[in-house]
Order: C-alpha cells, then structure tokens, then sequence
C-alpha cells in the first residue's frame, strides 16, 4: 500500500513538472507591437489622393496634389478642401518628413528620383482599370494608412450597391464618345463599367484599342444604341466640343457622366456605373 502510495504521488509530481515546463520552458513567442499608423501621409497622384480621403484621418494627410479640389477632376474634391496642396517639387515634400507616401510612381523624374532616394516608406499604386484592380488599391491603401477595416467596410457598401443595379436588355452597344472624336477601348476601366450593366463596347465590337479615334461619319455608320460623354461636353466651347454636338449625331440618345467618375479607380466607379446602368434602362 505504501509503495501503491508513493508511486502515485511521484506520477502526480512528474505531472505537474511536465505542465510547469510546458508553461515556462517553452514561452509563447511574444506578440509583435502594433505599428503604428503614419502620421505624415503625401500622395503624389490624383487617384491615391481620393483613396487617402476615403480612408485615412483628415489630420494623417500632409498633402495633396494640385488636381486634388479641383471638381472637374476629382470625385472627392469637396473633400479636399482645407488640406494642404502641394506644387509636386521634391523639395516640398522633403520639407513635411512624410512618414508614408502613397502613389509613388514608376516613372523617372528628377523630383521622384530625388524622393526614392530617401527611401521613405511608400506605396506604389498601378492605375486600377477594373473593379476587382480598385478593390485591390482600396485594401492596400486601407493598410497602409492603418485602418484596414475601412477598406473592408468601403468594398462591402461597393459590392452592395453595384449587387442592386438593374442590367442592360442584351444586344445594346455603346460608344464611350470624347471631345476630337476619341473613343475608348478595352482594357479600360469605361470598359469594365460597360460589362458590368450588360453592354457591348462598340471600340470591342469594332476591335479598337483602348484608344482611339473615329470620325463623325464612321460613328454615325456604326450607329450605337447610346453614347457615353463626359458632361463637361454639354456646352459647346471649342472646336473639340463642337464636334459632339454635330447633327449628324442627332438621334443617338447620350448618357452623361462626369470625367471625374472615370478617370481614376476608386470610390466613384460605384457613381458612374449607377449612372450608365440607369441611363441604358430608362430607354
């Protein structure tokens, strides 16, 4: 019984040194501090300027660029208004010490030169020309400034408001139509908001590249069901506008939306899809 006893008391000792060594002898790697978010962000292009507005604190951004209020141009300069715009110098941005800089891009200069140079951290954002490319900005942006949930909750409002618009009747072509008799092609973000309300891109059918120019009578041959201009097109101003308004074009119904819906990728393609979506079936 004694020997019964000790036994069992030292299986219970052996126990309980294997627990405290599990607990001590090999310790759970410690956890990485958080990183904090930046404080300094520049952004270097118009497109990264309406993601920092989207996503980061308005005392994070340092600076915008010169396109960044201007209406015309972006879909966030209302927004925009009262941060600091910046000249684009290198010297100008050197001044403010960003801690991030958001659309450094790819291309030489001396300014961008001079900034690579110093290494500042930074995110170099590839223009977005679909909907899957702008929800890929959106989440890499969202990190970058640190708050990755905002990206998640603006692509899930996206996604949600694109789910419940109403498609195009198959068949229906358009023509993306701009000032000089311009069209756009495929392998754009115009494009890519043509299939997404169900319609066929005449510069498609026709086997355009993504730009392209087509005289007054070879789109009034083509004759597409509609033509999508930019809105700024409405009133005539020069030769470029003139060319829009030509009564050979009399009789193709037009849907306008503004410039600054298209000429970036990012919260505003959910604006002009709405809008093209409506305006294909209101005819």
């Amino acid at each position: 019984m004694r020997l019964a006893i000790c036994l069992r008391s030292g299986m219970l000792a052996l126990g309980a040194l294997v627990v405290l060594l599990g607990a001590s002898g090999s310790p759970a790697p410690p956890a990485r501090p958080a990183v904090p978010a930046p404080r300094r962000i520049v952004s270097l292009n118009l497109c990264a300027d309406q993601l920092v507005l989207a996503l980061a604190d308005r005392g994070q951004i340092a600076g915008l660029t010169r396109n960044a209020t201007d209406p015309h141009m972006s879909a966030a300069a209302a927004s925009a208004r009262g941060l600091r715009v910046l000249r684009g110098s290198a010297e100008e941005i050197m001044a403010i010490e960003p801690d991030l800089v958001i659309g450094m891009p790819a291309r030489r200069s001396p300014a961008i030169a001079v900034l690579k140079s110093r290494k500042y951290p930074a995110v170099d954002l590839k223009s977005a020309e679909s909907y899957a490319a702008i929800v890929g900005s959106i989440r890499e942006v969202a990190k970058a400034v640190g708050h990755p949930e905002r990206g998640e909750a603006l692509v899930a409002r996206m996604d949600r408001d694109l789910a419940g618009l109403p498609r195009a009747r198959p068949g229906l072509v358009a023509a993306y139509y701009q000032r000089r008799g311009y069209l756009t092609g495929t392998g754009t973000l115009v494009d890519d908001l043509m299939h997404r309300v169900g319609v066929t891109n005449l510069a498609a059918k026709l086997g355009k590249p993504a730009l392209s120019q087509m005289s007054l009578e070879e789109m009034a041959a083509a004759r597409p069901d509609f033509l999508v201009v930019d809105t700024a097109t409405d009133r005539v101003v020069d030769q470029g506008t003139a060319m829009m308004h030509h009564p050979v074009l009399d009789g193709i119904p037009r849907i306008g939306i503004p410039q600054a819906w298209t000429v970036c990728g990012g919260p505003a393609y959910v604006k002009a899809a709405r809008a093209l979506a409506q305006g294909v079936t209101a005819h």
